[in-house]
């Protein structure tokens, strides 16, 4: 494998690195502070809207699409090094149209879709005028085991009426639809128990009840519970055939676990930069934080940590791009349990080394470990991971 990447690729880090340095870093503090004021939580500002704009004008735009007529065109392992860099800011990756949950959704529309739901749903999303949420995850089922859900989708005539409780409905204040997966089968042997449908938030049945405080956050798009009550939408909303819910989640799933592993390592690198500029500045005890001998060892072991994990998201993305999705299976799951934990390893050494100001929004370092350590539960918790990895590796020597 050869990791070197191409005159393309590397054409592109610089301009989304620049963009980041003139567009991006300057105007966080500012949206924090706007979407903090009552009334203004949900509310994208205005300032990231002109710098959207820009990124869209410049062609940096919708980069996580493979294919070169919606996107860049770019492999699995060429985007994996962009999406490090946008994350590095809480608002890198939306300034390029490249944010979770609507990277997923839009990979799957373009899979999955008809043209007509392409049409009607996708188009608008790759223009960077909808949003989009994915309605899965179920308070009384266990997320962990999809196999599980309840929420059922019952067709009647030229319809599914959808009755059911969910919750982390990821962006749903200001969606325009949502991906619900959703029981149409409840005999099907499990993996063949649910199907997704597109479900515009404004349809009757559904009801958005709150925004589900996650760490003292509601803002955003929020983390939604929804109660589907009668909630009636056309067949032809259907993504795939009846029943593909489980492999279309799993085809979601993949590249979404790359995208979130590299904006693992965009925060830790962010992290270790403001360590470092931090104990070169801070004097203490008669000496720099920087000579301090357990100080060195945190910006040591987090330089090892960050530089490893970036190689094997590395490979997982090489994987997929050569052999799919199916035999990255193993690479992609190792991935996802190493990612999220070394970011919070970093993000905790970073807050112990600048102290009191670590523990402050003055500097985005609590902000990213409130919002990263849901990566050890979300697309999976780590042990679920660990369980399946175990498992494989069980098999080769039964």
């Amino acid at each position: 494998m050869d990791f070197e990447l191409s005159p393309k690729v590397k054409d592109l880090q610089r301009q989304i690195s620049g963009f980041m340095n003139e567009y991006v870093y300057p105007i966080e503090k500012k949206v924090e502070e706007e979407m903090s004021q009552p009334g203004r939580e949900h509310t994208e500002p205005q300032v990231l809207k002109d710098v959207r704009k820009k990124a869209k004008a410049g062609g940096l735009w919708n980069l996580f699409l493979p294919d070169a007529e919606d996107g860049k065109g770019l492999k699995v392992a060429e985007y994996a090094p962009l999406c490090e860099i946008m994350g590095r800011s809480p608002i890198g990756a939306r300034a390029f149209n490249c944010m979770a949950p609507d990277t997923g959704n839009m990979e799957i529309l373009a899979e999955f879709a008809t043209t007509e739901l392409k049409r009607q749903w996708l188009q608008p999303c790759l223009d960077g005028e909808m949003r989009t949420c994915f309605s899965m995850t179920e308070p009384e089922t266990a997320g962990s085991d999809p196999t599980q859900l309840a929420t059922s989708a019952v067709r009647d005539g030229d319809d599914y009426v959808i009755n059911g409780h969910k919750w982390f409905t990821s962006n749903a204040i200001g969606s325009s639809f949502a991906i619900a997966m959703v029981v149409t089968d409840a005999q099907a042997e499990p993996h063949r128990r649910a199907s997704m449908l597109i479900v515009p938030t404004n349809t009757p049945g559904f009801n958005l009840i709150r925004a589900v405080p996650v760490m003292g956050h509601v803002g955003g798009g929020g983390h939604c519970e929804i109660v589907y009550k009668d909630c009636r939408v056309p067949a032809t909303n259907m993504l795939g055939r009846e029943g593909d819910g489980f492999a279309i989640a799993q085809a979601r799933l993949g590249p979404g676990r790359i995208h979130h592993c590299m904006r693992n390592i965009g925060v830790a690198e962010r992290a270790l930069e403001l360590m470092c500029k931090r104990a070169n500045s801070r004097f203490t005890h008669g000496s720099y934080l920087a000579d301090k001998a357990n100080v060195q060892q945190w910006i040591a072991d987090s330089r090892i940590e960050i530089d490893a994990t970036r190689l094997l998201v590395m490979n997982a993305a090489w994987m997929i791009d050569t052999v799919g999705k199916r035999a990255a299976r193993q690479e992609i799951a190792e991935i996802k349990v190493l990612a999220a934990n070394m970011v919070m390893n970093v993000l905790d050494r970073a807050i112990q080394l600048h102290g009191a100001m670590g523990m402050s929004d003055d500097i985005p370092i609590a902000r990213f470990w409130r919002e990263n350590r849901s990566m050890r539960i979300v697309d999976g918790p780590d042990e679920v991971h660990r369980m399946t990895i175990a498992r494989r590796e069980c098999r080769k020597w039964k």
